[in-house]
């Protein structure tokens, strides 16, 4: 890392509270942190300077919500009978792929999968990982996979009881260790993970919430993706699945629920008043035909959304794209959602979900320097002050990312690497899916 990194001459989108945006805009930024911003020409030298003419300059995205290792299932053909509802998904496809991982799986879906995103945009990403064969060591090896290509992580192990009990308190020693592990670590950040209410009984759920507490770490938990998991609570307890959460303490403002499809306006008053956030996976509710999650309606209440990726297509920007679109053709409305509530999705709203929006998710003084690049001088229309954001959603691809730093390092140079030769990460990662493929066939 150098000392001191000036970008200069950029269309610089702060994506701050404010909306700042600064045309021939300029970052200065020492020792990892950005200590200068705005526009014109800056003052002084540096150690290093980026000539970014032509140029859209925005800070690393968010994915607040991913599966690493569903890099690994990109284009197997699995000898299952095709499923037709997301209850036969979990069971035919994602519970046997659970069970097939291995820590060196972990480790080589980390590499790839954080290698992806950081080429499309993404800086930083909050993991679950579910490997009931595969419990002990499984975070470190993820954390390291990451640091290896740069990026920042939030990694928690997925507890679930749906085997046995004993694996959801293995699943817990794991995670308290891992975060006991990582203190003071530049990269990656701990928390807790429950795999959904309908697989975890109320003890393993209270025991999280307390070693949560303790440790200040965040909870995440997929909450009323399918149908399964609010018919199960229904069944079970009278309760809708957040009101159930609710009961048990999980709610509250270090708390991500993943998805949220299937809740009523009762639940997300729940969510607002407790503080909790949602991540939002609109391309992958698409993909498992669960149904639209109520984002507008969310947002009216002022809950925090981030936007996830659930392990499936790591470009944020076509995730964003699905965002936009998903809510207009589901409300019927095309103005119920638009590009800046989008982009916020993406950005500061993500950090904001894991308590990091004083450190990542815009640019501005004394943040983490996590700054993209984005070629625009292929850009059909006028790049300007005015219509940058509609380009970010309407225009700009992954394929767009031509640098990007990660606390000042330049992690993705010209749209390679710097760290790993994307040739030994390629490697690493179709020797491991082989070896997965072959387990479940």
């Amino acid at each position: 890392m150098v000392e001191d990194l000036l970008i200069k001459n950029g269309l610089v989108v702060t994506a701050d509270d404010k909306g700042t945006i600064y045309e021939n805009g300029y970052i200065r930024a020492t020792d990892g942190k950005i200590t200068e911003i705005g526009s014109n020409e800056p003052r002084g030298s540096a150690d290093a300077t980026i000539d970014a003419s032509g140029c859209v300059v925005i800070p690393g995205l968010i994915t607040a919500h991913t599966h690493l290792y569903g890099i690994l299932l990109r284009g197997a053909s699995l000898n299952i009978k095709p499923p037709t509802d997301f209850a036969q998904v979990l069971q035919r496809v994602w519970w046997p792929v659970d069970s097939a991982l291995t820590v060196g799986d972990a480790y080589a879906s980390a590499l790839s999968a954080s290698a992806d995103m950081l080429r499309n945009g993404s800086t930083l990403y909050a993991d679950t990982y579910s490997g009931p064969n595969s419990i002990e060591g499984s975070l470190e090896a993820i954390a390291k996979g990451t640091r290896e290509v740069g990026m920042r992580g939030i990694v928690a192990f997925e507890m679930t009881e749906r085997n046995n009990p004993e694996e959801a308190q293995r699943g817990l020693q794991e995670g308290i260790n891992f975060v006991n592990s990582i203190e003071n670590d530049e990269l990656i950040y701990g928390m807790m993970s429950l795999h959904a209410s309908f697989t975890v009984g109320d003890e393993i759920v209270k025991k999280v919430v307390e070693e949560a507490k303790n440790l200040d770490i965040p909870i995440t938990v997929h909450t009323s993706e399918g149908l399964v998991d609010l018919y199960h609570n229904l069944e079970a307890s009278g309760e809708r699945t957040v009101e159930r959460l609710d009961r048990l303490g999980v709610l509250g403002k270090k708390t991500v629920l993943a998805h949220c499809v299937h809740v009523n306006n009762h639940e997300m008053d729940l969510i607002a008043k407790s503080g909790s956030s949602v991540a939002h996976n609109p391309m992958s509710n698409m993909l498992n035909a669960v149904g639209v999650s109520p984002v507008p309606s969310m947002l009216e209440r002022k809950i925090t959304v981030g936007l996830g990726n659930d392990g499936w297509i790591y470009d944020p920007f076509e995730n964003m794209r699905c965002a936009l679109t998903i809510h207009r053709l589901a409300s019927g409305n095309p103005s119920v959602i638009g590009s800046e509530e989008i982009f916020k999705m993406a950005t500061l709203d993500g950090a904001r979900c894991y308590g990091l929006e004083k450190k990542v998710g815009s640019l501005e003084k004394n943040k983490f320097a996590d700054i993209v690049i984005l070629d625009g001088t292929k850009v059909p229309t006028p790049l300007t002050k005015e219509s940058v954001i509609g380009h970010l959603l309407n225009t700009f691809s992954g394929g767009n990312v031509r640098d990007v730093f990660v606390g000042g390092k330049c992690v993705v140079q010209n749209k390679q690497l710097t760290s790993v030769p994307d040739e030994q990460i390629a490697k690493i990662s179709r020797d491991a899916a082989k070896g997965l493929w072959s387990r479940l066939n």
